[in-house]
C-alpha cells in the first residue's frame, strides 16, 4: 500500500509542536498539522508488508498489539498518499466512530505494531488519521444522517464517555430511539472532564455532539442514574439499557495523615480545572488550585502526566511525579519483542514541560508516600517518601514492590494528586441495576459478550473491561451496539 519505495525515500516527519515556553501560557492544543503535501509523503511510507499487524487489535503477552477497532490502516494510508482524502474518510468511517478523538489522545497501538517500525521509525498513522478527519470536517463530509425509518425500539445509554457515544451513534443510525443519560452538566464523560483541553480541545467534542443531536440522539444531562433517577424507571421505559459509566472508582493511598487538606484524586482535580475554564470561556484560569505550591503527583501514567502539565499551567512552584515501578528501559529488551507493545521509557508533553521549567524530569521511580504531614490547621505541609524495591512473593511467584527500611525522606508538599488508577465501577450504579460484578467490580458478562446478569441490561467500555484506552472504549461501544441491535431486531446489520 502507498508508494512501493516510500519508506526508503521519506523519513518520518511529524507536525510542528509549539515550544514549551509558549504553550504553557494557555490551555490550547499545541500539536499542528503538516501541509497536505507533506502528509501524503508520510502516508507513502506505509509498506506493502503482507501482514498488517497495525490493524490486528490482538492481545500479545497481556498487552494490545494493533488497533482494537481494526481500522484498515494500509488502505487508508494508500488513499492519503494518492490525495483521495474523501475516500480515505469513507474508508476510516466504516470502522471508526470518532477519529478526531483518538488522533489526539490515543497512544497509537497501530504505530507500535507497524512493520516499518522494526528497523526504522513507524508510519505516522495517528497524524494521517488526524489529517483525514479534519479534512472531512473542513469540507463538510462528516454527517450523522437521521434514519429514514425508526424501529420503534428505545435504548437508554447511561454515560456519555467514548463507549456510550459510540454505542449511541450506531444504534441511532439503525433507527432506534436513543437517549444518553449523563450525570455531569456537559456530555463527554472522560473525554470532557478527564482529559485536559490542551490534549483534547472541548470544541471538538461539542462539534461531534451537535451532529449527534441533530440526528435525533437525546442527551439528558445532570441526570445521575441510581441517585437522581431510579434504575427501575429506565428498565421500565426502555427496551434496552447500556451501562457505560466507566471505571470511575479511584484507587486511594492508605497512609498516615490521609485526612490532610490538600490531598485530591487526580480526575476530580482535572475536572474542576476544565469546568472552571469552560464555565468562564477560558477567562477564569484557576491558578488558586496550584500556584506556588509544591505538588506531588502519585502515579506515572497518562493521568499523572496530564496533572503535571496542568499544574505547570497553573503556576506550581515544583512538581514531582511518583512512580512505584522501576524506570523502564530506553529501548526494547529481548523479553519485549515487536509486535508487543513496547515497554520503554517515554517522555510525554507534561514531562517535557517540567524539564523545560524546572530543569529535570519530574518522575521519581520506585517511590511512594509513606506519610502525609499536616500543619496545626490540618493542611498538608509535607510528605514522607519511601524507596521501594522489587521482591518476589514466595506464595504467588509475583513481583511486588516493598519499602526499603531507612530510605524515608521528607519533602515539602501543599498539594497531592492521587493518579493511581481505578478499581472499577462505582457501587451505587451496579447496585441500582442489580447486575453481577466480577472480582474487579466490573460488570460481569459472558466472555466476548456485553449482556449483564439482568435482562435487557448491557455494558461497555471501562465499566466492562476495567480502566483502559479511549480506542478500546469506542470498540466496546460499537460491539455492544451490535449485540443490543441483534437482541432487539433478531439480526443486525451494524
Amino acid at each position: 500500500m502507498g508508494k512501493t519505495t516510500g519508506f526508503l525515500e521519506y523519513d518520518r516527519v511529524e507536525g510542528e509542536v509549539t515550544r514549551e515556553a509558549a504553550r504553557v501560557e494557555d490551555f490550547m492544543e499545541f500539536h499542528k498539522r503538516l501541509p497536505l503535501k507533506k502528509q501524503r509523503e508520510q502516508a507513502a511510507r506505509c509498506m506493502d508488508c503482507g501482514i498488517p499487524f497495525c490493524q490486528a487489535g490482538v492481545m500479545i503477552a497481556g498487552m494490545a498489539s494493533g488497533c482494537p477497532l481494526h481500522n484498515l490502516v494500509p488502505e487508508m494510508n494508500d488513499l492519503v498518499y494518492r490525495g483521495r482524502m474523501a475516500e480515505a474518510y469513507c474508508r476510516l468511517s466504516v470502522t471508526h466512530s470518532f477519529p478526531e478523538f483518538t488522533s489526539r489522545v490515543c497512544p497509537a497501538l497501530c504505530e507500535a505494531a507497524c512493520t516499518c517500525g522494526v528497523h526504522d521509525a513507524p508510519v505516522s498513522t495517528k497524524e494521517n488519521e488526524k489529517a483525514v478527519i479534519e479534512y472531512a470536517f473542513e469540507n463538510g463530509l462528516v454527517k450523522e444522517e437521521t434514519p429514514a425509518v425508526r424501529t420503534g425500539k428505545k435504548v437508554a445509554v447511561v454515560g456519555s464517555g467514548p463507549s456510550g457515544l459510540a454505542a449511541a451513534q450506531l444504534l441511532n443510525r439503525r433507527g432506534h430511539e436513543v437517549t444518553v443519560f449523563e450525570r455531569k452538566d456537559r456530555a463527554g464523560g472522560l473525554l470532557r472532564y478527564g482529559i485536559p483541553n490542551m490534549k483534547l480541545d472541548k470544541s471538538l467534542l461539542d462539534r461531534r455532539i451537535r451532529l449527534m443531536e441533530d440526528a435525533g440522539i437525546r442527551f439528558e444531562l445532570s441526570s445521575d442514574i441510581g441517585k437522581d433517577i431510579p434504575a427501575s424507571r429506565l428498565k421500565e421505559e426502555y427496551d434496552s439499557v447500556i451501562l457505560c459509566c466507566g471505571a470511575s472508582h479511584p484507587r486511594d493511598i492508605q497512609a498516615a495523615g490521609r485526612d490532610a487538606k490538600g490531598i485530591r484524586f487526580a480526575v476530580d482535580f482535572l475536572s474542576e480545572v476544565t469546568k472552571r475554564l469552560l464555565d468562564s470561556g477560558f477567562g477564569d484560569v484557576p491558578t488558586d488550585l496550584a500556584k506556588d505550591k509544591d505538588v506531588i503527583i502519585i502515579g506515572g501514567g497518562d493521568t499523572g502526566n496530564d496533572c503535571v502539565g496542568t499544574c505547570i499551567r497553573l503556576g506550581a512552584g515544583s512538581v514531582t511525579q511518583l512512580e512505584m515501578m522501576p524506570e523502564p528501559a530506553v529501548s526494547r529488551l529481548p523479553s519485549n519483542p515487536w509486535p508487543e507493545w513496547p515497554r520503554i521509557l517515554k517522555v510525554d508533553y507534561g514531562q517535557e514541560e517540567a524539564i523545560w521549567k524546572f530543569g529535570h524530569d519530574p518522575r521519581v521511580y520506585q517511590t511512594t508516600v509513606k506519610e502525609f504531614i499536616k500543619d496545626k490547621k490540618g493542611n498538608l505541609k509535607e510528605v514522607v517518601l519511601v524507596t521501594l524495591t522489587p521482591e518476589k512473593d514466595e506464595k504467588t511467584g509475583r513481583i511486588r514492590m516493598v519499602p526499603v527500611e531507612g530510605s524515608e525522606k521528607t519533602c515539602p508538599a501543599q498539594l497531592v494528586l492521587i493518579a493511581a488508577g481505578f478499581l472499577g465501577s462505582e457501587k451505587y450504579v451496579t447496585d441500582a441495576f442489580e447486575v453481577e460484578t466480577d472480582g474487579r467490580t466490573n460488570v460481569a458478562t459472558k466472555p466476548g459478550g456485553h449482556a449483564s446478569s439482568q435482562p435487557k441490561v448491557y455494558t461497555a467500555g471501562d465499566m466492562h473491561r476495567g480502566q483502559s484506552l479511549v480506542v478500546w472504549a469506542i470498540a466496546e461501544g460499537r460491539a455492544a451496539a451490535r449485540e443490543v441491535d441483534e437482541a432487539l431486531m433478531g439480526y443486525t446489520n451494524l
